[in-house]
């Protein structure tokens, strides 16, 4: 099931540069965050336009997770009201891509993504130091089409 509308490019230059990338080699290896690898989630916005952003690649048995981060700001990112809007989105890792419905998690469930997520990428525990929200984890679950 492909996002369909009006795709609008985030306001972050690097964001779009990487969103571009990825598209031109229709391939999410083409772009990284801090030198790690990425997916791409293609998502309905709020506003209702199509939205996409490359997040840090969090992966364990064929299901994904988003990290709200921010880099431990106070608020969380754009995309995560997105998320919570429409949750459908479309994932894309390497050169595959599919239907997926984010859930946020909370209690055991999300300290053991937490801790997934910690492996992936040690600086989202720093993140956290950083705000005093506890910073949101969404599963990124395959749809059957």
């Amino acid at each position: 099931m492909a996002i369909e509308g009006k795709y609008v490019p985030s306001p972050t230059q690097w964001v779009r540069d990487q969103v571009e990338a990825i598209e031109a080699a229709g391939d999410t290896r083409a772009a990284q965050l801090m030198d790690r690898p990425v997916v791409l989630l293609t998502m309905r916005g709020v506003s209702g336009n199509v939205r996409k952003v490359p997040l840090m690649r969090v992966e364990h048995d064929g299901v994904y997770a988003a990290v709200a981060s921010k880099g431990g700001a106070p608020e969380n990112p754009k995309w995560y009201a997105n998320l919570r809007k429409n949750p459908v989105l479309e994932l894309m890792d390497g050169t595959r891509t599919w239907t997926a419905k984010a859930r946020e998690l909370s209690g055991a469930e999300r300290e053991q993504w937490w801790e997934r997520c910690v492996a992936a990428y040690p600086p989202y525990a720093d993140y956290q130091t950083k705000t005093d929200r506890q910073i949101p984890v969404l599963v990124l679950e395959p749809v059957q089409d």
